[in-house]
C-alpha cells in the first residue's frame, strides 16, 4: 500500500525523495499545491483523502498549529475513525502538544508516533537521518522497517514527548555551534586567514563537529538557501526556553544564541539557512 506524506517543505521534499528512491509509492498532500504538482507523486486534495489510500501517513510540517490544522482542520485526518492506520509526525512539535497528538490519535482508533528527526535536506537525500521516536513499543517495532528507510540512527523513548524533548535539548548545541563557527570564521577573515582553510583547521581542531561537516560548504560559498531555516532554529530555542521554565530551571547557554537567530528574524532573514548567522559577525 502506498505511504501517504503531508507536508513537502525542505526536509519533506527530501525524505520523499528518498522513499521513492527505494520505491515506495507516495500520496501525498501540501496546502501548496503549485509546489509539488511537478514531483510526479499521487496528489489529494484534503488529509481526509489520504486516509481512503494510505494506512500510514508521515507529517512533516513547521510546528504544532500545523499539526493541528491537519488533524482536526476541515476535512482533516480525524474526521473519521482511525482503526488500523499510523500516524508518524516528524514535526518538532511543542512537548506539551504532542501529549494531545497521542491522544487525540488514540482516542480515534489509530497509533501515533511522535518521531522528530535529527538532520536537514543533505542526509534525508541519502536516508543518513537520525530519528527518535515516542509512542507505543509495539508501534514503533511495527513501523521501523519504514523508518530505516530515513534514517541512520533510530532511537526509542516510549514516554510520550520525550522524543520531543530531546529534539529541543539537541537543537540546543546545532544553534550554539552554528553560531559559534560562525563567529569563529569571521573572526579568522578579519585577521586575514582564508575562510576555506580557517574552516578546514576548525574542522580538525576544537571546531570539528556534525554541524561544521554540514555547513563548510555553505559557509565558503556564501549559499544561504534553507536546509534548516532561521525561523526553524529560532522557534525550536524558544520552545527550549518554555521547557526549561516549566522545570524551573535557569538555560544559561541558550539565552545568546536564541537572541541571535530572533535577530536574524527580525532582519528579514528568517528563510534563510541557519549558517546564514554568520552575516552578522562578518565584517
Amino acid at each position: 500500500m502506498a505511504i501517504g506524506f503531508i507536508g513537502l517543505g525542505n526536509l519533506g521534499t527530501a525524505i520523499t525523495t528518498r522513499l521513492s528512491q527505494l520505491g515506495e509509492t507516495l500520496v501525498v498532500y501540501n496546502r501548496n499545491i503549485e509546489k509539488i504538482k511537478d514531483l510526479g507523486y499521487e496528489i489529494v486534495s484534503s488529509p481526509k483523502e489520504i486516509l481512503q489510500k494510505c494506512d500510514v501517513i508521515f507529517l512533516c510540517l513547521f510546528d504544532s498549529e500545523a499539526v493541528k490544522q491537519i488533524l482536526l482542520g476541515d476535512n482533516g485526518l480525524l474526521c473519521e475513525e482511525l482503526k488500523g492506520k499510523t500516524i508518524i509526525d516528524l514535526t518538532t512539535n511543542h512537548y506539551e502538544d504532542v501529549l494531545e497528538f497521542h491522544k487525540l490519535v488514540n482516542d480515534f482508533g489509530g497509533n501515533y508516533l511522535e518521531n522528530p528527526v535529527f538532520g536537514s535536506v543533505a542526509p534525508a537525500l541519502k536516508g543518513e537521518l537520525t530519528v527518535v521516536s515516542s509512542g507505543k513499543t509495539e508501534v514503533f517495532e511495527a513501523m521501523k522497517p519504514i523508518l530505516e528507510k530515513i534514517a541512520k540512527e533510530i532511537f526509542h523513548l516510549p514516554v510520550p514527548s520525550s522524543a520531543t524533548k530531546m529534539k529541543l535539548i539537541n537543537n540546543l548545541c546545532l544553534g550554539s555551534f552554528m553560531a559559534t563557527l560562525a563567529e569563529c570564521t569571521a573572526l579568522a577573515e578579519s585577521c586575514e586567514i582564508p575562510k576555506a582553510k580557517a574552516l578546514e583547521i576548525l574542522g580538525v581542531g576544537g571546531g570539528q563537529s556534525l554541524v561544521l561537516k554540514a555547513k563548510t560548504q555553505k559557509l565558503i560559498d556564501e549559499d544561504f538557501s534553507a536546509h534548516f531555516s532561521n525561523n526553524a532554529i529560532n522557534k525550536d530555542l524558544h520552545l527550549l526556553q518554555d521547557l526549561a521554565y516549566n522545570l524551573k530551571l535557569p538555560l544559561y547557554s541558550a539565552c545568546l544564541p536564541k537572541e541571535l537567530f530572533s535577530k536574524m528574524k527580525m532582519m528579514g532573514k528568517g528563510e534563510e539557512d541557519f549558517s546564514s548567522i554568520y552575516q552578522l559577525f562578518k565584517k
